[in-house]
């Protein structure tokens, strides 16, 4: 087993494996910040596979903004986002925070620019991982997501957190504390917030092919 003292340890094993090869430049695999939101909402209990069928449910209806969606009727966007699941409470959910974003910041990317951690987890169905998604791959700040693939993954290097906190702090620790060293491991200069997006990324693909 290889010896993980941090995460930037764990950060040079997965690049080693070249798992990012054909994945675009942030991981995540839609470009669109606007879906990217609201796929991180419908992507809570669901596959991946589930999301990209309601996403293109709701370019066709053209409901890929937040007027749109305030304004949809409510049945048609639960039929819309139908593949997700949890339709009903994930459509009112949506509509609610669509409505909230415009009143508290006026448009979607004022919303990027602005929002905090604090403001997403007061909203109605978003968790701590859901906000870091938003913050992360829409927003672009400087939030690293963890999930239950990265606890099962420090898990088998013998680590165990107590918290969805705890286990983002030593992911984000080991990396800001090594910072310097990452240019020289990628041959250029890369943002942290990329550099959070690729090593989730990292993480998640690894995961899916190896069963730990």
């Amino acid at each position: 087993m290889n010896q993980i003292e941090n995460s930037y340890d764990l950060l040079v094993f997965l690049k080693e494996k070249n798992l990012l090869e054909n994945a675009g430049e942030y991981w995540w695999p839609n470009k669109n910040d606007f879906e990217i939101f609201i796929g991180a909402i419908l992507t809570q209990n669901t596959k991946w596979e589930n999301v990209e069928k309601s996403l293109e449910n709701l370019r066709s209806l053209k409901l890929l903004s937040l007027d749109a969606l305030i304004g949809v009727d409510l049945d048609i966007f639960i039929k819309a986002i139908t593949p997700s699941g949890f339709k009903n409470q994930k459509s009112i959910r949506i509509k609610q925070i669509a409505k909230n974003i415009i009143e508290e910041f006026g448009s979607f990317e004022s919303f990027c620019e602005l929002v905090n951690r604090e403001w997403l987890l007061e909203q109605k169905g978003i968790g701590p991982e859901t906000a870091d998604a938003i913050l992360c791959y829409a927003c672009h700040q400087e939030f690293m997501v963890v999930d239950k693939y990265t606890q099962r993954l420090v898990s088998y290097f013998g680590y165990e957190f107590e918290s969805y906190e705890d286990l983002q702090a030593w992911c984000e620790y080991g990396i800001n504390e090594n910072y310097d060293k990452i240019s020289e491991l990628y041959g250029f200069e890369i943002s942290l917030n990329k550099l959070y997006c690729r090593f989730h990324g990292k993480i998640i693909e690894y995961m899916k092919q190896n069963k730990l």
